[in-house]
C-alpha cells in the first residue's frame, strides 16, 4: 500500500488529471465492492442445498474436535473462559497453529455485540480499530488489519507530500514490495499443481457438493462482474463521450491479455499502447492514469474479496469457530476492508487471493477456510484481472474527456 501510494507523482505536477484519476478509481472501486455484496446476498451461494450438505459435513468435523478438546481438556468448549482455547484447538488442527490467546480479543467483540447499536459497532468494528498504535495492530494474532491499512495510507501519503526528504521511505518499501512479490511469484510457480491437489482433495473429501457450491459461488462473481462492467460502459458514454462498441473494440487486445496473463502489470505496456492509438487518449493522460490504475485500481478484485468472504460467512457462519452472524455493521466492514485491500493489490496473478486475507480478519473469518476458494481461484482471477484493466482503460477515456480542453 506504502508503495503504491508512492508511486503517485506530486500533485502539484498533476494537477486536475491527477484529482480527477484517484476521484474516479475511489468511486469505482467502491460501486464494484457494492455490486458484489449485493449479487452474493441475492443469489447466495452458500445457503444452497450444496452448500448445506458441506456445512453439515463440517459440523460432524466439528464435533469431533469438540469431544477431542473436552477429554483433553476437561473444559466445556462453549464456556466463555474455554472458548478461546477451544478457537485455538480448532485452528491447530487446520493446520493454522495459531496460539489461544490469538482469539481473546475477539472473542470478547462477539460477546459485546449482543446488546450494541450501529453506532456502537461502527466505532468498534471502524473508528477505534483504524485508531490503533499501529505496532500493536501488527502484533495481534489475528493482525488489526484496519489499522495496518490505515497507517499505511497516511506513511504513503506523508512520502508524497514531504518529497525528496522522505525519498528513502519510499524506496524502502518500494522496494521490499517487489522482493516480496518476487517471493510471491516464486510461490506461486507451484499454484498449478496445488490447485489440482485442491480439488482432488476437495472432491475425496468432501465430494461432488463441493463443486456444486463453488459452481454458486463463481456465479456470484461472475455475474457481479458483468454488472459492473455494464455500468462502466454507461461511465464511458457519459462521461467520455465514446460508442460503448467503439470502446470494446478498441480494448480488446489489452483485455484478452489480461484474461490470460491475469495480471494487469504485464498487460500495462500493450493497455498504454492501445489506448493512445485506439482510444485516442493523450500521453500525458494515459501515462499517468494506467500505471497509476495497475497499482491502485482493481474493480474486479475488489468485487471478488466481498463476494468471497461473505460466500464463506453463509456456508459456515454461526459454526463453532465462525461465531459470524453478517448484521449492517459487519456488512460495512466488509465494505470498507475490501475497498482499501484491493488498492493494495499487487499488479500479478491471484494477488486478490493474498489481499483478501485480509478482509477474512476484519470480520474473524478463520482463514483455513479460504482453501475451499482456492481452487477456482484462476479461473475467476481470468474476469477480475480483465476487469481491472476494462476500468484503468475506461478511466483514462473518462479523464482525457473531462481535460480534453486543457491539454
Amino acid at each position: 500500500i506504502i508503495a503504491g501510494i508512492y508511486s503517485l507523482p506530486n500533485a502539484r505536477e498533476i494537477g486536475n488529471v491527477g484529482v480527477k484519476t484517484v476521484v474516479y478509481y475511489c468511486c469505482t472501486t467502491a460501486f464494484a465492492v457494492a455490486i458484489g455484496i449485493t449479487s452474493v446476498l441475492i443469489i447466495s451461494p452458500g445457503t444452497k442445498e450444496a452448500s448445506l450438505r458441506i456445512r453439515e459435513d463440517r459440523q460432524a468435523v466439528l464435533a469431533e474436535y469438540r469431544a477431542e478438546f473436552e477429554a483433553d481438556t476437561g473444559q466445556i468448549y462453549n464456556d466463555p473462559a474455554a472458548y478461546p482455547e477451544y478457537r485455538a484447538f480448532v485452528a491447530q488442527q487446520e493446520g493454522e497453529g495459531i496460539g489461544q490467546t490469538g482469539f481473546q480479543g475477539g472473542y470478547a467483540r462477539i460477546q459485546a455485540t449482543q446488546d450494541r447499536t450501529i453506532g456502537d459497532m461502527l466505532k468498534d468494528e471502524l473508528l477505534l480499530p483504524i485508531l490503533a498504535n499501529p505496532f500493536n495492530a501488527l502484533a495481534q494474532s489475528p493482525p488489526n488489519s484496519l489499522g495496518i491499512i490505515f497507517f499505511a495510507i497516511l506513511v504513503g501519503l506523508a512520502c508524497v507530500i514531504i518529497g525528496e526528504p522522505a525519498r528513502g521511505v519510499g524506496q524502502f518499501f518500494v522496494s521490499f514490495s517487489e522482493v516480496m512479490m518476487k517471493i510471491t511469484l516464486w510461490i506461486m510457480e507451484l499454484a498449478p499443481y496445488s490447485i489440482g491437489c485442491i480439488i482432488a482433495s476437495l472432491v475425496a473429501t468432501l465430494g461432488y457438493d463441493a463443486l456444486q457450491s463453488l459452481a454458486w459461488y463463481c456465479a456470484a462473481v461472475i455475474i457481479g462482474i458483468g454488472a459492473h462492467i455494464c455500468i462502466l460502459l454507461v461511465l464511458v458514454a457519459t462521461f467520455g463521450k465514446m460508442n460503448p462498441f467503439t470502446f470494446l473494440k478498441g480494448i480488446r487486445n489489452p483485455w484478452i491479455i489480461a484474461f490470460t496473463t491475469t495480471s494487469s502489470a504485464a498487460t500495462l505496456p500493450v493497455t498504454i499502447l492501445t489506448t493512445q492509438e485506439n482510444l485516442k487518449v493523450s500521453p500525458k493522460v494515459s501515462r499517468f492514469t494506467l500505471p497509476v490504475g495497475a497499482t491502485i485500481n482493481m474493480d474486479g478484485t475488489a468485487l471478488y474479496e466481498g463476494v468471497a468472504v461473505i460466500f464463506l460467512i453463509q456456508l459456515f457462519g454461526g459454526l463453532d469457530d465462525v461465531p459470524i452472524v453478517m448484521t449492517v455493521g459487519k456488512t460495512l466492514v466488509i465494505f470498507v476492508t475490501a475497498v482499501f485491500a484491493s488498492i493494495g493489490a499487487a499488479a500479478v496473478p491471484s494477488a486478490g487471493l493474498v489481499t483478501m486475507a485480509i478482509v477474512a480478519s476484519a470480520v474473524g473469518l478463520p482463514l483455513y477456510y479460504i482453501f475451499l476458494i482456492y481452487a477456482v481461484d484462476h479461473l475467476l482471477d481470468m474476469f477480475r484481472t480483465s476487469t481491472n484493466v476494462m476500468g484503468d482503460m475506461a478511466g483514462a477515456v473518462i479523464v482525457n474527456r473531462l481535460e480534453s480542453g486543457k491539454l
